[in-house]
């Protein structure tokens, strides 16, 4: 059972401050600033192996992204995920965004996410005035009129069972609730994805920038039946992406073959990160194939030594034996771990 607490901060401990964030290399040069450059940033989840943009006509920047372009792009994120059909797809400037705004469009609920796991979703519901806890699993959301859980989870790689999420939308439903599934990590993850069982209790939010190792594009999806959806578009108004985002994401989600290259490569990358860091004396306790999280007997040592070579990796205050670490991009940067990780 789920204790709620009023307001901004919930019984899981939930404040409205801002959460940490890899990916921030200003950060990592004030704790290290003798380290050399450039920096190696394996502090985030995201593809290292970028997604070769195509090249763009000059009008993209020149106009207002048309009606046309977005449709385009709503077809080929229905098809690429799995939806439905283009109705059941909401177009943003970047998952965080629709983060933010779920939480706008209902009245104040006890909402329960499942952790722990990405900071901004209790962050977000509490900022919008919802009584928010942090729950250990879906059995403990049983109080909870909204549920919120990332699948595979950041940044454990837990994954719940796709049949026992949707048996919960279906039980929120009948109770005017909702289910929340973050699948950021799931394009290139073998396991279950809600984006072709939706449900009017169910949103499911997919990122682009991750998967296509193109976060500073802004570009995410939110799928829900077409009554939610509209509602959500509605909320982040008019032209809400960008028309080079547009045309980029039209292009690199149709790249099938693209995208089942990237999940094989990724896989084996990860599999070679767990070597390295298993004879580096590190225990692997989770993760996906863009990240692997790690339990050492000296993690604030290791953290250190890294840093000061130029490597930037995620570390938890409340987890200090823990550290997340990213994907190398390239030859160079495999070499300059091992060499730290021997």
């Amino acid at each position: 059972m789920s204790e709620f607490g009023p307001g901004h901060r919930g019984s899981g401990g939930v404040e409205t401050a801002p959460a940490a964030h890899g990916g921030d290399l200003g950060a990592a040069r004030t704790l290290f600033p003798e380290a050399p450059e450039p920096w190696i940033d394996l502090s985030t989840g995201i593809n290292p192996v970028p997604y070769p943009c195509p090249a763009l006509d000059a009008s993209l920047w020149q106009r207002l992204p048309a009606a046309a372009d977005a449709a385009a792009l709503r077809a080929a994120a229905a098809e690429a995920y799995g939806a439905p059909d283009p109705d059941h797809v909401v177009p943003a400037p970047g998952t965080q965004i629709l983060i933010e705004t779920l939480p706008r469009l209902r009245p104040p609920a006890r909402v329960a996410v499942v952790g722990p796991t990405y900071a901004e979703h209790a962050g977000a519901w509490a900022r919008g005035g919802h009584a928010v806890a942090v729950v250990p699993d879906l059995a403990a959301a049983d109080e909870a009129e909204v549920v919120v859980a990332v699948n595979p989870n950041n940044p454990d790689g837990r994954v719940l069972p796709g049949a026992a999420l949707l048996a919960l939308a279906r039980d929120l439903g009948r109770r005017g609730g909702l289910l929340v599934v973050d699948e950021a990590f799931c394009d290139l993850e073998p396991g279950p994805s809600l984006a072709g069982a939706l449900v009017p209790s169910l949103v499911v939010l997919r990122s682009f920038g991750k998967t296509y190792g193109l976060a500073g594009l802004r570009l995410g999806f939110a799928l829900a039946v077409p009554e939610t959806a509209r509602g959500i578009a509605a909320a982040l108004g008019p032209w809400a992406v960008s028309g080079p985002a547009l045309a980029i994401g039209r292009a690199a989600l149709a790249d099938r073959a693209w995208r089942a290259e990237a999940a094989a490569a990724r896989a084996a990358d990860a599999a070679r990160l767990d070597r390295m860091l298993a004879r580096a004396g590190g225990a692997v306790v989770g993760g996906t194939c863009l990240f692997r999280l790690a339990r050492f007997a000296d993690a604030p040592g290791l953290f250190g030594r890294l840093g000061a070579a130029g490597i930037y990796v995620r570390r938890f205050a409340d987890r200090p034996d823990l550290l997340r670490l990213g994907l190398p991009a390239d030859k160079g940067e495999w070499c300059r771990l091992s060499r730290v990780l021997r």
